[in-house]
């Protein structure tokens, strides 16, 4: 039932929660993995992020539900898997997801709940949509300004927040906001006179123009060391360089939001949340349901003085959580909604909770531009990952930012060429994979031995699948009778839906044609 708007400041008053609620900020970097002092990169300088985590909680075990922009968002803000909410790939250009008509969202939901009483804002980049699915009461993004000035100029981005600080101050109304960097996302397909993170962009160098609030950090790359799970040469270095730089922009982009903070008076009222949408665009990053696409940063500073600071925490979370913490810190009920699959966090803020080896995420990543159809599912527990590619008979699909990237176009090339490459992986073994992936992640954390077809691991191959198909059916995955079976949900099955056949087990598949004609193709 819902709360009645008119009732919500009252309960305030009369007892609805042991303390007034608290705000919420959300700092979210695109395309950011563990570049971080506070996750221990030692060339990677980010003082005020350091600075954030010795006045937070850093999570060990954070991962995003999905690898994708405007899918990731789509589960900030809805809480709802991507194949539950319906943003199952990019919202932008010819890409063109949405969410579905009657997915509701944090913004939405926290006007409608409180009256109107707790405002809502939103600087920087947004990338999710329909508009009236995620209205916020105060917008600054891309769909008002160029994508650059709006997520890459921190002091532009300062100044809206500066805003919204002293509209909610003003009115004395609780607030959400949320802050979205456009760092350390790739822009080398699309602008390459910026460098390949736009990391020359606002940098003064001659004309590239100047962010006042930015002070460029360089790096030498050939100081850098690689970090294992990509391929040791100097192309991936100069890139590292690069996205270091940019990841000085967001680190002193998130400094100036909490000097606003600081400064407007509310700090001390005030939840801080910094993550990522997904991890990093290179290899095995970003679009990837492995480690390193899934990994997230994320510190989460309470103004509770008797919550943990200066602390590490082993929970196990999910992305999918940030939408009931919210709720939970603006002491909103939750929707009675199956389809929302996270919980909150905040108890965690309190005291560590006990470990598991069988806590565990989930994962459901389905394209991200709109030719990359790859559906992925994935449980991961404190040991194991299973990840089941739904459309394994094709090939893993690129990206186009990623594509015309130094470091993949240095892959593709070395095996046109047949030269070697300092890489535990082949472009082969890359784009071809199995059904089922099963990783020992204490054993194997650069997931290199497949261990489904393994007798010896048949049992936690099935208590994994089982795992993961209930996962499916508690938040209503369309695809969770795929590939092998069709769904049927409604008519005389509408009671007691089920999955019927193919037929894939009668059927003899030919092996895979490797294309070996290159030159009928153009190579970056």
């Amino acid at each position: 039932m819902q709360l009645l708007s008119w009732l919500w400041p009252l309960l305030l008053v009369i007892g609805g929660g042991s303390s007034a609620p608290q705000n919420v900020l959300l700092l979210l970097a695109d395309d950011a993995g563990f570049e971080s002092g506070v996750y221990l990169n030692k060339f990677c300088q980010t003082p005020n992020l350091d600075a954030l985590a010795k006045r937070g909680l850093v999570f060990n075990n954070a991962f995003t539900s999905v690898s994708s922009c405007s899918p990731s968002r789509a589960q900030l803000l809805t809480g709802q898997a991507s194949h539950s909410s319906g943003m199952y790939g990019l919202h932008n250009a010819e890409h063109n997801f949405n969410v579905l008509p009657e997915t509701g969202s944090l913004p939405n939901l926290l006007r409608d709940q409180s009256g109107g009483q707790i405002l809502s804002g939103i600087i920087g980049k947004k990338h999710v949509g329909a508009a009236a699915n995620f209205r916020f009461d105060f917008e600054q993004t891309e769909e008002q300004h160029s994508i650059n000035q709006i997520g890459r100029n921190i002091t532009r981005m300062k100044e809206y927040a500066r805003q919204f600080l002293k509209q909610a101050k003003d009115e004395k109304k609780p607030f959400f906001l949320m802050v979205g960097f456009h760092d350390p996302h790739r822009c080398g397909h699309i602008t390459p006179q910026f460098g390949e993170f736009c990391e020359r962009w606002g940098s003064g160098e001659e004309g590239m123009g100047s962010i006042p609030d930015w002070r460029p950090i360089y790096y030498d790359w050939r100081n850098l060391e690689v970090p294992p799970w990509l391929p040791d040469t100097d192309v991936v270095r100069q890139e590292l360089a690069a996205q270091y730089m940019t990841i000085s922009r967001l680190d002193q982009g998130v400094g100036l939001m909490l000097r606003e903070l600081e400064q407007a008076g509310l700090a001390e009222e005030t939840l801080v949340i910094y993550t990522s949408d997904n991890g990093p665009p290179f290899p095995g990053g970003r679009t990837n349901l492995y480690e390193h696409g899934i990994r997230s940063p994320l510190i989460i500073s309470s103004p509770n003085k008797e919550n943990r600071r200066h602390e590490t925490t082993a929970a196990m979370v999910s992305l999918l959580d940030i939408y009931p913490t919210v709720l939970d810190a603006l002491e909103i009920p939750e929707p009675n909604n199956t389809k929302i699959a996270g919980k909150s966090i905040l108890p965690v803020l309190k005291e560590e909770p006990a470990i598991k080896e069988s806590d565990s995420v989930f994962g459901s990543h389905n394209l991200h531009e709109v030719t990359m159809s790859y559906p992925m599912r994935m449980v991961r527990n404190r040991r194991y990952k299973l990840i089941h590619n739904l459309n394994y008979w094709a090939d893993f699909p690129i990206d186009q930012d990623f594509y015309t990237s130094p470091t993949f176009q240095q892959i593709l090339n070395a095996t046109i060429t047949k030269q070697p490459l300092p890489w535990y992986r082949s472009l082969l073994q890359y784009y071809q994979r199995p059904e089922w992936e099963l990783f020992d992640i204490k054993a194997d954390p650069l997931e290199r031995v497949n261990l489904a077809e393994k007798p010896k691991f048949s049992g936690t191959l099935k208590q994994l699948r089982q795992q993961l198909f209930d996962w499916q059916v508690a938040t209503k995955d369309p695809w969770r009778c795929a590939p092998h079976a069709v769904l049927q949900e409604q008519g005389v099955f509408k009671e007691e839906p089920v999955c019927l056949t193919l037929g894939h087990e009668a059927l003899q598949r030919p092996n895979r044609r490797i294309l070996g004609q290159y030159e009928e193709y153009e190579i970056v």
